[in-house]
Parts: structure tokens; sequence; C-alpha cells
């Protein structure tokens, strides 16, 4: 099966195919980083509405693209870029050192969110309102596999004790992102096959 952005007209010239791939996983990582300036500030760790970002652009261009696009995301932070929530950057974010840098997790845990979602996408879960929500929702699991484990860490405590930091806020609003992700993805697959 395919993506989204494979089922779109492409190039039948392999170079430009190419260029097309590199454009998007720049389009990708751009759009994550947009998504990351919209924040609601918690305690440790801002409220935005990137992680619907990843979840659509894994779904949207796959694992090796969408995770390429992450992957190019937190190097433009790491590099300076102001890419991450609130405008911060810097390698110190994606390194585990302190409660200053407690975000780093979810970081990470965006780049293993979109692969796993991109693959799910490849094989056609992205297709059906049941199977999209399904995918969406283990991204946001692998999102938090990787980040609470990270942020009980930086404020020295247990992984049960950072769920009310890293967690329960965050429930009510990646419901939200995800239904949004699962219900849009149905509906391009129905417009892409209008199209043709």
């Amino acid at each position: 099966m395919t993506t989204l952005a494979q089922a779109l007209p492409r190039p039948r010239d392999r170079s430009a195919r190419l260029a097309l791939d590199i454009g998007l996983i720049v389009l990708g990582s751009l759009l994550v980083g947009a998504a990351a300036q919209l924040t609601i500030h918690l305690r440790f760790v801002p409220i935005t509405i990137q992680t619907l970002a990843v979840l659509l652009v894994g779904a949207t261009l796959g694992s090796l693209r969408g995770g390429t696009a992450i992957a190019l995301y937190l190097a433009e932070g790491a590099a300076g870029l102001p890419f991450f929530a609130e405008g911060k950057s810097g390698v110190d974010y994606l390194i585990l050192r302190d409660p200053l840098h407690a975000t780093g997790g979810y970081l990470w845990g965006f780049l293993l969110a979109a692969v796993l979602v991109g693959f799910l996408a490849e094989r056609g879960w992205d297709r059906n309102l049941g199977s999209a929500l399904g995918a969406m929702f283990l991204g946001n699991v692998a999102i938090y596999l990787v980040g609470l484990p990270w942020l009980a860490e930086a404020i020295d405590t247990s992984i049960e004790a950072a769920l009310p930091f890293g967690l329960y806020p965050f429930i009510i609003g990646d419901t939200i992102k995800l239904l949004l992700a699962a219900g849009a993805l149905p509906v391009a697959w129905r417009l892409i096959g209008k199209r043709s």
C-alpha cells in the first residue's frame, strides 16, 4: 500500500521524484516546528499542537520520509533554529541532563511516533476511522513511552510520580488531536479517490 504523499501524482523522472521527496521532508519538519510555537505552558511540559503535526507527518509521508522529517526537525532545533516549543532550541534539549531539559524525551518520542504511524499508514491503517484512531493512539503511546521515563529521570522521581506532570494534563488535548488526525486521514483518502 501507499501513503497519502505517494498517492498524489508524482513525477516520472527519478531526480524530480527525489526532489519532491526532499521537499516533502523539509515541509514536514517545518510544519512540526511551526506547530510547536502554538503553546500553553504547564509546569514542566508545554502543550502544543505539535503532536497533531507529528502524527499527520508520519501518516502522510510514511515511516521513512516521516521519520526523516522528524529527524530533520530535531536537527534543526538542535542546530539553534527556534523550532522547539516556545521558540526554544539547542542540542541540550536532546540530551538528558536536568529539569531544564525535561521535554527532550517527548522530542525523541516524536521520532518513534512518526515512524510507527507511518509504518501503520503504509499498511492501510489510515484509510478508515477505526484503524486510523488505533494508529494515532499508538503514536501517542510511543511519545509517552519515551517522554515519561525521560521526564522522571530529569526531575529525579519515579515514572508514577511524573504522571501528574507528564501525562494527566495532556490526556484531553491529546485525545482531541488524535481524533482530528484520525478523522482527517480517511477524508483525505476519499478526496484523492474522487480526484482520480
